[in-house]
């Protein structure tokens, strides 16, 4: 049986021949009833219109935010994440309270907390206990209305110290051993742990009720699923069958104009 899980369309790799406001409603176009977005604004501290302007976008286009990503640094030049960058933890704590007021206006359930590249300059041990701290001070800010802070493994740059789902969940244990704090999850993004060399079979074998929030591309190429290799349906079903029911969010490179991406995907499995 194959799944039945709803698809959230993620607004930073999609549509991005459209101006960041005209997405949602694109994504509702389309038929789909959810978006996702990394942090959509160029600073850490948007002015109050921009915030609004962005809210409204959503809003109207009827869609929901199921994801949003705190402020990761200048990902085109490599970075990944504040959270354990001593040199910006101001920034970072600063951000987390526009993400939290987005969240709550918004009925938003998941944001995802770049762990943050390993700096020359400081010693791992002292990154982590930082990582530590500022994660549960994020978790207690979207907590309030019910939110969960996810931790992602990612590919790519040497530098980002998580790159498979263990990894990631030692992070999450020693949030939730050191700090108390219950609010924080896996996100698997699939596409990830695959190029990563993770046995992504087994981590949903095992770790399945521990992921709070699911994205997909295939692979190679992390463009849209049909176009590489993985078995994207198959860990779909069996996330569904382990117990994951919350959304799964397209975060692939559209080989074309991103509606010509959506050819795969079963219709009503874009609605909640």
């Amino acid at each position: 049986m194959s799944h039945t899980l709803p698809y959230a369309v993620n607004c930073s790799l999609l549509f991005t021949e459209l101006p960041v406001h005209e997405r949602p409603a694109a994504a509702k176009a389309a038929g789909f009833d959810a978006v996702e977005f990394w942090w959509p604004f160029a600073r850490a501290v948007p002015g109050d219109a921009e915030v609004d302007r962005f809210v409204a976008a959503v809003t109207d286009a009827g869609v929901r935010l199921v994801g949003l990503n705190f402020f990761a640094g200048d990902m085109p030049g490599g970075d990944r994440g504040l959270v354990s960058w001593p040199e910006r933890t101001n920034e970072f704590r600063d951000n987390v309270d526009v993400v939290a007021g987005i969240g709550e206006r918004l009925g938003t359930p998941g944001f995802n907390a770049l762990y943050g590249n390993r700096l020359d300059t400081v010693a791992d041990h002292e990154q982590d206990a930082l990582a530590v701290e500022n994660l549960a001070l994020a978790a207690r800010a979207v907590g309030r209305f019910g939110g969960t802070v996810l931790v992602e493994p990612v590919s790519g740059p040497q530098p980002y110290p998580l790159r498979t789902a263990a990894d990631a969940l030692t992070v999450l244990d020693r949030v939730r051993s050191e700090t108390g704090t219950t609010n924080v999850g896996l996100l698997a993004d699939l596409y990830h742990l695959a190029v990563n060399g993770d046995d992504v079979d087994a981590v949903l074998a095992e770790h399945t009720p521990r992921v709070a929030h699911v994205q997909i591309a295939d692979a190679p190429g992390r463009n849209q699923p049909g176009t590489g290799e993985l078995p994207l349906d198959r860990h779909l079903t069996d996330l569904q069958a382990g117990g994951y029911s919350g959304w799964v969010a397209l975060e692939y490179k559209p080989t074309g104009a991103t509606v010509d991406s959506f050819e795969w995907p079963a219709p009503r499995r874009r609605h909640a």
